[in-house]
């Protein structure tokens, strides 16, 4: 037996119990290496539709596909084993009808052996939300500000900053909780809403900008990383990845240039028989 099945993955009532209690780690991931990487340090791993944007260079979300989620939830299912994995369902795959949305959230977990997916959760995804969960699809919600609905809201800002919109946040982030969500990430809302949020539910939230209220945090990892040199306002650099990536092509550049790479020891050497 190899030592990957010794590795107990977290599970979804472990995460429900996270409420209110020890803080939730969460991160995207898009690729093997990564997902093996990001592991260890954490309790959830996201193969978020944010990789149209941070992967395929997409403007938005919108133009991901089912089968670009199913190519990359794959890819980090064969390396992340201690994490719950959890999958985005991209934009146009749950919103027809809560039919629709299990053949397609079916596929996905058939297909990625991921343990959740997530969807983002307007008034229409309580009964949505429900009859998943009843079908044995664990779903994490995503209230606030809502990158598939980007063409509706008219770009990337904050959402809360009228009570009528901060009201209808706080109550889509209710239904999905009463209709069977085990957490909701909660984007881009004041530190004020977020509380009032995570106060109002009793699963946990998970913030991206979102302030410390909430139960857990996510970020998109080569935002963290520093590999753009534009982020959102709420993204913390803990790396400097476009810097090393560009210093260590210059420096492979020259060498080959100055044709000092590969050297001797980068080159096989047969001896003559």
């Amino acid at each position: 037996m190899s030592a990957q099945n010794h590795v107990r993955r977290m599970t979804v009532p472990q995460i429900m119990a996270r409420k209110g209690g020890e803080p939730i780690v969460c991160l995207t991931a898009y690729d093997a290496p990564t997902a093996a990487l990001l592991d260890e340090h954490c309790d959830l791993i996201l193969v978020g539709d944010s990789v149209g944007m941070v992967v395929h260079g997409l403007t938005s979300t919108v133009g991901v596909t089912l089968d670009m989620m199913i190519l990359h939830g794959q890819a980090v299912m064969r390396t992340a084993h201690k994490a719950l994995v959890v999958v985005d369902m991209p934009f146009g795959s749950y919103e027809d009808s809560p039919i629709t949305a299990f053949k397609n959230a079916s596929r996905v977990m058939m297909e990625t052996g991921c343990q959740a997916v997530k969807i983002e959760s307007g008034s229409y995804a309580a009964e949505t939300i429900s009859y998943l969960t009843e079908r044995g699809i664990p779903v994490m919600s995503h209230v606030g500000l809502r990158p598939q609905s980007v063409n509706v809201l008219g770009g990337f800002r904050a959402r809360g900053r009228t009570q009528k919109v901060a009201d209808e946040i706080v109550a889509n982030a209710i239904a999905a909780a009463k209709a069977g969500s085990f957490a909701v990430v909660v984007e881009g809302v004041s530190e004020d809403l977020a509380d009032k949020v995570t106060k109002a539910v009793t699963i946990p939230t998970i913030g991206i900008g979102a302030s410390r209220m909430c139960d857990g945090q996510v970020l998109v990892t080569p935002d963290m990383l520093g590999l753009f040199e534009w982020t959102p306002k709420f993204v913390k650099k803990y790396g400097n990845m476009k810097g090393l990536i560009e210093a260590a092509a210059q420096k492979y550049a020259q060498e080959v240039k100055a044709r000092s790479f590969p050297s001797g020891e980068f080159t096989y050497k047969f001896s003559k028989k």
